[in-house]
């Protein structure tokens, strides 16, 4: 496919499994119900409990692993002697990550940041942007924007408009679900897993408008995951960078638009 179609990446920052699986169950995924296929989300385990960690494993090719016995087959990966996932069907690359490789192949790269590593604001901040060759972020992106995910999507969809025929690797890093979420579901805090869902389906009816746009840009392919959830008070556990499983399992699906 590389070269052939766009390529759309979407980290749902914080996104719980349990919470992502029961919104779809409940059938409150009105956009992204359509591709899970009968069973819903895929649970898998994340290659890092907190968002800094997990992208940086993600851009090489670590994307989040499949629960069951390995080893499991990876779409894409840096050049790695030994390694027992990479296939013949896998993209591999010499660049040290996705962008870099995408970009090398005639790729528009665009960054949507999100959450606190994507803002620019420092040094560290501008490591996972500075991959890409169109990086945004401002206050309206971020965590603290009732409306995120509606300004993360106009912004995509304003960048893929101005990038012409080239083929596009587009990533977003939704912040919607991140902490503070009481707002999608309560009239103040705190933050509850009721209310880390009802973020969850903003998310979903926001998406709408840049899966429609990309299906008429040209073929898509989709990857859609959550890069770590978070604990809502699961044996004395608040937040993440913690090795408790509700941190470690996590959505995932991939497909085409």
């Amino acid at each position: 496919m590389i070269g052939n179609t766009d390529i759309l990446f979407i980290t749902l920052d914080t996104l719980r499994y349990d919470a992502a699986q029961q919104a779809w169950q409940e059938g409150q995924l009105k956009t992204l119900s359509p591709y899970l296929g009968s069973q819903g989300w895929e649970q898998r385990h994340t290659s890092g409990n907190f968002t800094y960690a997990a992208h940086h494993a993600f851009f090489a090719g670590f994307l989040p692993t499949p629960s069951g016995p390995g080893p499991h087959p990876r779409l894409f990966a840096a050049e790695f002697a030994g390694s027992l996932s990479t296939t013949e069907n896998t993209f591999v690359f010499k660049e040290a990550t996705l962008p870099e490789a995408l970009a090398a192949r005639n790729y528009r790269t665009i960054c949507i940041g999100g959450t606190g590593f994507f803002n620019q604001q420092n040094e560290l901040a501008r490591v996972l942007p500075g991959l890409f060759s169109e990086a945004h972020w401002s206050p309206d992106l971020g965590v603290a924007c009732r409306n995120s995910a509606e300004n993360q999507v106009a912004q995509a969809i304003q960048s893929v408009d101005a990038t012409g025929p080239q083929r596009v690797f587009l990533f977003i890093n939704i912040s919607a679900i991140h902490q503070p979420n009481w707002f999608y579901g309560a009239d103040e805090g705190p933050d509850t897993l009721a209310t880390h869902t009802s973020a969850l389906v903003a998310v979903d009816r926001a998406l709408r408008p840049l899966f429609d746009r990309l299906k008429r840009r040209a073929p898509t392919f989709a990857i859609v995951c959550s890069d770590h959830g978070h604990a809502y008070g699961e044996h004395g556990y608040f937040g993440h960078r913690v090795g408790h499983e509700v941190v470690w399992n996590v959505p995932y699906t991939d497909f085409m638009l």
